[in-house]
């Protein structure tokens, strides 16, 4: 899966532009139009990266980097796109929380270099899979629902991995037994999946006695649903 990149711009055309030129290089490219969209899209697809233009409607550039650092989340890169081009604009920019400064006008190319040259430092941070508003980092042992931390158990943790790996997919309790406890060395019951899921549920699901995420498929098992 490609890395999420969100591109902040209220220019439609100068947003196409860099959708098309980070698109046609393997990001996956989610948009905003102002700083408020800016917000919502942030919580809701946990970009590794934002590239923000700063003259924005409703909240300025510098104001979303701002609000982005404040939710600790430093993981987050950010390139700043602005037609101010002095060097006290451009330390500025820096000094707000932006990782690089991009002067307008720009080649697509060099954007492209400059994302490229910015994730090398921070892609580890990437490593995640997102869906709607949930997210999970394996390798920090993270997870986080529209932004907000949540405390997972190790067999909870291992189960959603699990499912989110595997989206829309009917999986048995035997294949969930077989991922929590490879070696136990006495029968696991079914039941104890069933506890674990319960409990998971209700750490993931807005309404737990009816859940969107993890469904039970009747005979079968259970099925991580991602629309």
């Amino acid at each position: 899966m490609g890395q999420t990149l969100l591109v902040v711009e209220d220019d439609p055309v100068n947003r196409k532009l860099v959708k098309n030129v980070l698109s046609e290089n393997g990001y996956i490219v989610v948009e905003a139009a102002d700083g408020e969209e800016a917000k919502e899209v942030f919580l809701r697809e946990h970009p590794c990266m934002i590239i923000l233009d700063l003259m924005l409607p409703k909240i300025s550039g510098e104001e979303v980097c701002q609000w982005v650092r404040k939710q600790e989340r430093n993981e987050v890169s950010i390139i700043m796109l602005s037609a101010k081009a002095s060097t006290e604009d451009r330390i500025n920019g820096l000094r707000l929380g932006a990782d690089d400064y991009l002067v307008k006008p720009f080649n697509p190319e060099e954007l492209l270099a400059h994302v490229e040259a910015v994730l090398r430092r921070t892609g580890q941070y990437c490593q995640k899979i997102i869906h709607d508003g949930l997210c999970i980092k394996p390798r920090k042992g993270e997870v986080l629902l529209f932004d907000k931390k949540l405390t997972l158990t190790k067999h909870e943790f291992q189960l959603l991995f699990y499912f989110m790996e595997n989206p829309n997919v009917v999986v048995t309790r035997e294949d969930l037994i077989n991922q929590l406890y490879p070696f136990a060395d006495q029968t696991v019951m079914d039941r104890t999946i069933d506890a674990h899921i319960k409990k998971l549920r209700k750490k993931i699901e807005v309404d737990p006695s009816k859940p969107k995420r993890i469904q039970t498929v009747r005979g079968m098992g259970y099925r991580y649903e991602v629309e």
